[in-house]
């Protein structure tokens, strides 16, 4: 067999995997039901919330979280913030005994939002009195602008998530906060294009969270690979516990720290799960620069996390079919980078040979016209379809060709994975471990505001 034989080969398994995952991904995702929802009483509730800057958003975060879960210690860990971050949480814990502040300090701070959660996890096991019982105590990690819907303790303390002694941790879906940003309107010009092509990156971002990840997150429940977020994760105590105990601490090192802690509670035998019917919802991101910079960090730490697929394979906790889906997560970067290489490759080869054969490019492409609609079916149809998805499930009184319309623009929308796996893979070649945090939209408004004036 020859090198292009080879490559062709190649390219039909990676293309026959691709769209053999799209349609197992899909149908559960379709079919799934209603989760049955718990007494939040039968456990008690600690929130999590790394901060590093955040005076514009951890004021309404921590008022929202208690006034809708008043049975919850809310613990801040403010990692030395050059702003008033502390000075807020400072002052709101002197008026409520449930909110906590972690103060960390450099050179220790700064180091990455695992490193801020374990020194929450230290202060949570401190504080605790002897003898609670660890396992009903359910820990929440939440971003500084994350607001959860009404109904999370309830459906985390249901017998499907924490009802389920073997369920060590559960992630909620997770929607984006500001469809509907008056700050992404009007405008006159430059301006106005820049805040509709921000409008644009937020619908994409909501779009690929609540139908592309939520069916990964819904086939995961049957392989029992349930992939955490570091927002909306809920994890049982005692679960982080056995991590600490055998790894030292329960988050480690990587930049994608949610993951990796996914991995190491399955190796440590208990479950995760997904929990759809309810919501943390977060801020998308309307700037493409730090879209871009935010998924490098998530690329390059899911990358860093495939030094696991040895322990993952040789687990007995793990099932074959729950070790195929979490190898495939983890590989995929890879994936995308020989694709890069591959299918231009392919594609250049394949029209210059049937070109030179045939004498002439239209000549060629008369003959072979069915290319067209094979590559919109294999290359374009994969991504749009989630459109009409997104339009079903959380729009249903838009109009059909409107969600015709978003699949295009998520297919477009898809191609930041392939800049962000380029330059994850720099990253991680050259040995680059910086955690760059990304810029809320306020921080970024008045940036823009000050450079424009």
């Amino acid at each position: 067999m020859s090198v292009l034989e080879s490559a062709q080969a190649l390219a039909f398994v990676l293309l026959v995997v691709f769209l053999s995952y799209i349609l197992v991904i899909l149908v559960p995702f379709l079919r799934r039901k209603p989760d049955p929802e718990g007494d939040p009483d039968s456990f008690s509730w600690h929130v999590f919330i790394p901060c590093r800057d955040e005076e514009v958003v951890i004021g309404e975060t921590l008022g929202l979280l208690r006034r809708q879960f008043p049975q919850a210690h809310v613990w801040v860990v403010d990692d030395d913030s050059d702003d008033a971050t502390a000075d807020i949480v400072d002052a709101a814990s002197e008026r409520d005994s449930m909110i906590h502040l972690v103060r960390r300090r450099r050179p220790l701070a700064r180091t990455g939002k695992g490193d801020a959660l374990n020194a929450a996890y230290r202060t949570l096991d401190a504080w605790l009195p002897a003898g609670v019982d660890r396992s009903s105590v359910i820990v929440l990690v939440v971003d500084a602008d994350g607001h959860l819907a009404d109904n999370a303790f309830r459906q985390a303390a249901g017998p499907l998530a924490f009802g389920d002694p073997e369920v060590g941790a559960a992630q909620t879906a997770v929607w984006m906060s500001n469809l509907q940003d008056p700050a992404l309107e009007g405008g006159t010009g430059p301006q106005r294009f820049r805040k509709s092509f921000g409008r644009y990156l937020v619908l994409m971002q909501d779009m690929e969270f609540r139908t592309t990840i939520a069916a990964m997150q819904s086939l995961r429940r049957h392989t029992l690979t349930v992939g955490l977020g570091g927002n909306g994760q809920f994890t049982r105590l005692s679960a982080l516990d056995v991590i600490a105990k055998t790894s030292g601490q329960p988050w480690h090192g990587a930049l994608l720290e949610d993951y990796e802690l996914a991995i190491h509670i399955m190796l440590g035998g208990y479950k995760t799960v997904y929990m759809h019917d309810t919501h943390v919802a977060q801020e998308a991101l309307p700037d493409l620069r730090r879209l871009l910079t935010q998924r490098t960090r998530w690329c390059h730490g899911g990358m860093q996390c495939s030094v696991y697929l040895k322990r993952i394979f040789e687990s007995p906790y793990f099932s074959n079919v729950g070790a195929i889906e979490s190898s495939y997560f983890l590989v995929q970067p890879f994936i995308q980078i020989l694709g890069l290489v591959l299918w231009p490759t392919l594609f250049i080869t394949m029209v210059a040979q049937g070109s030179l054969t045939m004498g002439s490019f239209g000549a060629w492409i008369s003959a072979a016209w069915f290319i067209i609609p094979l590559i919109f079916a294999t290359g374009v149809l994969p991504f749009a379809l989630w459109g009409l998805v997104y339009r079903k499930q959380v729009t249903p009184e838009k109009n059909f060709m409107l969600g015709v319309l978003w699949g295009f623009g998520y297919w477009l929308y898809m191609y930041q994975n392939y800049v962000t796996v380029l330059r994850a893979t720099y990253r991680l070649i050259t040995g680059r471990q910086g955690w760059a945090k990304t810029r809320r939209n306020q921080e970024a408004d008045v940036k823009l505001l000050a450079k424009e004036a």
